[in-house]
């Protein structure tokens, strides 16, 4: 699982920070004391890891808990971190929780967001359906109008045509005739 045993130590960053943090302002902790306190640290974990699984093992659970972990510090005789751990469990929770609930409130709020944009894309989407209609029956009642008035116009026209077709008519049997007669007198003048 583990290639090299330095593998299982912590960081050394993070346990500078730590005993930076844990120490009065002007101590200076040199290097070798942060890696002995990291293989300390690293060595104190895999132990109470250990004991923890053994409670789990025994429970016929494969997953480590916080009781589990509780009742390896009690075991291992160092009862006295318990009470400590268990508020900073506690407080540990209580973050989760808030984050929990923030990022669900979140979540509600986008969906929400979301449905009220859709709503009002639907609603712009059935305005401009309906401005289309609108426009559509507008042009096709201007059409029909138009169609109405040209008919109307083609009646009147088609009636004056009718007048002027049967003048014309007249006038043009009166030719045909006048030619014919014109034409038998230059046939009868040929002979």
């Amino acid at each position: 699982m583990v290639e090299r045993p330095e593998d299982l130590n912590l960081p050394i960053a993070v346990i500078s920070r730590i005993i930076k943090d844990s120490l009065p302002d002007g101590v200076s902790v040199s290097k070798e004391a942060r890696i002995a306190v990291s293989k300390a640290a690293s060595i104190f974990i895999l132990y109470a890891t250990s004991c923890a699984n053994n409670f789990a093992l025994k429970a016929k659970r494969k997953t480590l808990g916080a009781p589990d972990i509780f009742a390896a510090l009690e075991d291992m005789e160092f009862e006295e971190f318990i009470p400590k751990l268990k508020d900073y469990l506690e407080v540990f929770r209580k973050e989760q929780k808030g984050k929990k609930e923030a990022a669900a409130d979140k979540k509600r709020k986008k969906e929400a967001s979301k449905a009220e944009d859709q709503e009002e894309k639907e609603e712009e989407e059935e305005g401009e359906e309906e401005r289309e209609e609108g426009e559509e029956e507008g042009e096709e009642g201007e059409e029909e109008e138009e169609e109405e008035e040209e008919e109307d116009e083609g009646e009147g026209e088609d009636n004056d045509d009718d007048v002027d077709e049967n003048t014309d008519d007249h006038s043009t049997k009166e030719n045909s005739i006048e030619d014919v007669e014109l034409k038998g007198n230059s046939a009868e003048d040929d002979k």
